[in-house]
């Protein structure tokens, strides 16, 4: 497709992708840069991965809730979905397999990459979920088709955060694990709106099960 979020630039840190034997695809939040997400390159390391961050079109991927009606963050959520995919399909070209790709993200990153996953089931290196969950209205049916045959993911979040209500998150991890995924969910009383020590922990052994070199 033709969207706001395509020709946007897509920055890099770590090995290039040409000398990578994994690759990380962050997503940014509303509001924040691709330049900011790669702060993540260096919570998380790998020796070997290549870290590809996408710029939305003015800094925001959709312009209302998570949990609007999709139509109304339309055509954002289907354009920041494609240049996922887009990524992935440019990884995979450079000979990177989809089971040493993780995608991630933070906030509305975060909500746009397991919707990219669940819409997109393979075994992908891992899925982390900084703070979101699936997009929709409370009440959207949950039929995606595939497997995503033991793929692990990661999610975390505050009990009590504004954007991102606890119960958002349990139905993320339950769709995932019916469509075959390894969640850890991880519900952290009194957190801000952030990402904290603990989540790093927890994504840094996914980060560690990819590539060649571990």
């Amino acid at each position: 497709m033709s969207g706001p979020h395509q020709n946007q630039s897509v920055f890099a840190a770590g090995k290039p992708l040409d000398a990578a034997d994994a690759v990380m695809i962050l997503v940014h939040g509303r509001g924040a840069t691709a330049t900011s997400i790669l702060d993540l390159a260096r919570a998380l390391p790998h020796p070997a991965m290549a870290y590809l961050a996408p710029q939305a079109a003015n800094n925001t991927w959709y312009p209302y809730s998570f949990l609007a009606p999709m139509a109304n963050n339309e055509p954002g959520i289907s354009s920041g979905i494609q240049a996922i995919a887009d990524l992935v399909e440019q990884v995979e070209e450079a000979g990177i397999s989809a089971e040493n790709i993780i995608i991630g993200g933070f906030s509305q990153g975060a909500c746009l990459s397991a919707e990219y996953v669940a819409r997109h089931p393979r075994r992908y290196g891992g899925l982390l979920v900084f703070s979101g969950g699936l997009i929709g209205l409370p009440g959207t049916p949950r039929d995606y088709t595939g497997s995503l045959t033991g793929m692990p993911v990661f999610i975390g979040c505050s009990d009590v955060d504004f954007h991102i209500p606890v119960e958002r998150v349990h139905e993320t991890t339950a769709t995932l694990t019916r469509m075959g995924a390894n969640v850890t969910e991880r519900i952290y009383p009194g957190m801000g709106h952030t990402i904290i020590q603990d989540e790093i922990d927890a994504a840094q052994d996914i980060v560690a099960a990819v590539g060649n070199e571990t």
